[in-house]
């Protein structure tokens, strides 16, 4: 007579109870999600903050250039008209 020692999924269900197995299954994908998240996702997230960083200080830079550009295009047109108006 051979006894078997391998438990199926039914029997481990059976034994120990489908919550007890559910909340250990959970706690493997909360570890395995949260391995990955660390392992994987934080390096890329961190390297896209520099870049974040970088291209927020462009817009504001193009942005102040374009305040710049507005003022002397205002200046042009009210000197413009202040000559049309002496003629």
């Amino acid at each position: 007579m051979v006894v078997e020692n391998s438990m199926t999924i039914g029997s481990i269900i059976s034994q120990y109870g489908f919550p007890i197995i559910a909340a250990f299954a959970m706690g493997y994908f909360i570890y395995f999600i949260w391995t990955w998240v660390s392992s994987k996702v934080d390096p890329v997230i961190g390297e896209s903050h520099m870049t974040l960083i970088a291209l927020i200080d462009r817009v504001r830079m193009l942005d102040n250039d374009l305040i710049r550009l507005n003022a002397k295009l205002d200046m042009i047109l009210q000197e413009r008209e202040r000559n049309n108006n002496e003629k």
